[in-house]
């Protein structure tokens, strides 16, 4: 793997790979946190979102000064290949998916998609009601709605807490002057990351990739990445012995049942987890995984599927940010179960805070996580997209090895240490649908 910066500051990846696929991604740091003073006199009940950077994902496609929405829409399919985005609470990724001879073809849109956008008024009207269309498709979602709400409740205030999507209301007021200076200020070449994984040689990828930045971006930056913007942004490698960062992200605590008149019960149970940062990262994702991971034997599958049937599906998911985490177990189930399904996991977060686990079982939850990363990574796309967040979050992008001894050096006694802050006495909170 070859990776480097650009003269103007754009970080790039580039990874050979022996498929006839080839993939590339542009990962920009920017995302929903990022919205505050875009709001064009809309703001929701915590002043902050509009759901602006989820929307200049969306409208970005929808024309540039070459190309025409039409034209950007067949420029890839008529290859074979695929144009795809998303957005996130700190980034909005780009990314496509070609055929290895097409893949400079792929990566000159991309990078003509970020660099000159202009936002026709008639497609952004259209996409409007695209946007409004998804977020009112939540409401027939309550599994995916209980989550986004009980995020909104921890991080009540802050940036974090607000929907990607944005609401119907905030939508609506988004105009075209808005998507211009988000893009103008945010994509800077220097807050960019661009990422390949294709069977092509990386010296010859590498040049092509400077070519590109050069010829999008010119030779020099037009800002430093320490300015005030993303000066709260800046990496650092995990296991460095660096402090979990205080940015004034203050997580609250609540127990809330809203009636919804679901036929199903749906329920979080969280608090807020280690950073991106912090050096027990590495063990709240040994924890999480142990707990609710994806495998039927996973504690909380194990109890409350395997063995009992009370619930279809039941998950611990761990989501990092810059400056804090959030950790978080999901679940669905009959409402004659749910008192049963809070007892048993009240039960099993007691009894890891109250005993470390024992080194056979943590070495074979090692193992475990080991082998699901090594098989969840042995895709392309998947390899492409993690490249680009490692280089925005931390400047470069951990070996196999690297990652596999941050796991190994995870101890019993951390594992139990990260259970009693995660779970400990006033820090969880529980939002219930009924």
């Amino acid at each position: 793997m070859t990776i480097g910066r650009s003269e103007c500051g754009v970080q790039y990846a580039v990874r050979r790979s022996s498929s006839a696929v080839g993939y590339c991604a542009l990962s920009i740091r920017c995302g929903t946190r990022d919205e505050a003073g875009y709001e064009n006199g809309m703001r929701d009940r915590n002043g902050y979102h509009s759901g602006i950077a989820h929307f200049v994902e969306h409208t970005l496609f929808k024309g540039t000064a070459k190309r025409k929405a039409s034209a950007i829409s067949s420029c890839l399919d008529r290859l074979g290949g695929e144009l795809n985005a998303y957005t996130t609470k700190e980034e909005i990724v780009i990314h496509a998916t070609v055929l290895k001879e097409d893949l400079h073809k792929a990566a000159s849109l991309l990078f003509e998609l970020v660099t000159c956008p202009v936002f026709p008024e008639d497609e952004v009207a259209t996409e409007k009601g695209v946007v409004i269309d998804e977020i009112n498709s939540y409401k027939d979602s309550p599994s995916e709605e209980v989550y986004d709400r009980f995020e909104e409740l921890l991080f009540e205030g802050h940036p974090l807490s607000g929907p990607i999507l944005g609401t119907v209301a905030s939508v609506k007021k988004i105009g075209r002057a808005e998507l211009v200076r988000f893009v103008r200020e945010k994509f800077r070449p220097e807050n960019m990351a661009f990422t390949v994984v294709a069977d092509i040689p990386e010296d010859r990828m590498e040049r092509s990739v400077n070519r590109l930045v050069t010829r999008y971006f010119g030779g020099s930056g037009t800002g430093s990445s320490d300015s005030p913007a993303f000066a709260d942004r800046s990496g650092r490698i995990p296991g460095g012995h660096c402090q979990l960062r205080s940015c004034g992200v203050k997580a609250h605590h609540f127990d809330i049942v809203q009636n919804r008149r679901n036929h199903q019960v749906n329920c979080v149970i969280g608090a807020a987890a280690p950073s991106l940062y912090d050096d027990n990262r590495l063990a709240a994702v040994l924890l999480s995984n142990m707990l609710g991971g994806p495998a039927s034997n996973s504690i909380l599958n194990s109890i409350l599927r395997e063995k009992n049937g009370w619930v279809y599906g039941v998950e611990c998911s761990y989501t990092q940010y810059s400056d804090t985490g959030i950790m978080a177990i999901c679940l669905g189930c009959d409402r004659e179960n749910l008192d049963k399904c809070l007892k048993a996991i009240d039960r099993e977060i007691d009894r890891l805070k109250s005993a470390p686990v024992s080194g056979r079982r943590l070495q074979a939850a090692k193992k475990q996580l080991l082998g699901q990363l090594a098989i969840s990574g042995d895709n392309g796309e998947t390899q492409c997209l993690s490249m680009g967040k490692s280089l925005l979050s931390y400047g470069r992008i951990l070996t196999q090895e690297e990652s596999r001894d941050l796991i190994e050096a995870v101890t019993p006694a951390q594992l139990q240490d990260v259970a009693c802050s995660v779970f400990g006495s006033g820090r969880l909170s529980r939002l219930i649908f009924t």
